[in-house]
């Protein structure tokens, strides 16, 4: 069953995906934990890629905000979003 929250994310993520505009690395870090956190239901997935230290970038940036629940990552993700878009996500 689809939420609102997931519509929501879902769409966030659509949007983001369409972004041309290059993000500092730290935003994008932070797009990359709370996308991960909410998406995923196996909460111990570790990055993929073949870039150690980027993988360990990622993998610090999710401990970050692991302490928040999957519903929440959407939330701060969505924000995240709407505010590097200057789009409102309903």
């Amino acid at each position: 069953m689809s939420t609102d929250l997931d519509r929501r994310f879902k769409k966030a993520y659509e949007i983001a995906s369409a972004m041309t505009e290059k993000l500092p690395p730290d935003v994008m870090l932070r797009f990359y934990a709370y996308y991960k956190h909410g998406s995923s239901e196996d909460q111990s997935v570790l990055p993929s890629g073949n870039d150690p230290i980027r993988n360990a970038f990622k993998l610090n940036a999710w401990f970050q905000i692991n302490n928040i629940g999957a519903d929440d990552a959407k939330k701060e993700y969505i924000k995240l979003v709407e505010k590097y878009t200057k789009q409102k996500i309903k």
